[in-house]
């Protein structure tokens, strides 16, 4: 799963690269830098670049990050956040991830549902199964909390979802491993990385105002504040 934010002309995308999509050489004048949160550190340093000139930051997988910022434990964020979930994803970054996709000849599916594990194991057969009868089209390990996160942030971002294995309920294909894993993801990591090389320039050249502030809006609405 590869995930990033788009944001206006005058701010940075940001990507978080997923198994196979955490190469900085995607990056142009790429630097490294180590950074501390008041949510904590991140999962590793942060790779500031640029594509065609479109100032980038990439960020490697993260794991097992509390799934929301209003935890009561930073004083600048008071209050119950009651995010909507409905749309988890900006429908703004998916349409110009979608038409890059089609554009580059790439079999697309412009919409599914995706089921988020915690990693680094894979499912078992009932497990897969479950899934599947839950309707579920991926599964994945790191698309949740990023997604919530984000929407708490008020920052607009998508999803690039490329499958790799069947995991198990398959019975007549082979079981997944890490070896079928790994050869698929150099496949889809280039594919994956077509559709960013195409798409950021034209998210950078967009105008987000409108789509911020509706973010921004909804958080706001969304936020209980204590009784004093």
């Amino acid at each position: 799963m590869h995930k990033f934010q788009s944001c206006s002309r005058s701010e940075t995308i940001g990507i978080i690269g997923g198994t196979g999509l955490d190469d900085p050489d995607i990056l142009e004048r790429r630097r490294e830098k180590y950074i501390d949160t008041p949510y904590g550190k991140p999962s590793d340093a942060l790779i500031l670049g640029k594509i065609k000139n479109v100032d980038c930051v990439l960020l490697a997988r993260t794991t097992k990050r509390h799934c929301t910022l209003y935890d009561g434990q930073h004083s600048t964020l008071s209050g119950v956040c009651h995010i909507p979930m409905a749309e988890p994803f900006c429908t703004k970054t998916r349409e110009v991830l979608i038409e890059t996709a089609k554009k580059l000849g790439l079999q697309c599916h412009s919409k599914g549902t995706v089921i988020t594990i915690e990693g680094p194991r894979f499912s078992s057969r009932a497990e897969s199964l479950m899934f599947r009868s839950w309707g579920a089209d991926v599964i994945n390990m790191t698309t949740v909390p990023e997604v919530i996160l984000a929407k708490e942030a008020g920052m607009s971002y998508a999803s690039i979802a490329m499958a790799t294995d069947y995991d198990s309920w398959k019975e007549h294909e082979e079981a997944v491993s890490v070896d079928k894993v790994l050869k698929t993801l150099k496949g889809n990591a280039n594919k994956a990385t077509s559709i960013l090389l195409n798409a950021i320039p034209q998210i950078g050249s967009m105008d987000w105002t409108d789509t911020l502030h509706t973010l921004k809006t909804t958080v706001q609405c969304s936020v209980i504040l204590p009784k004093q």
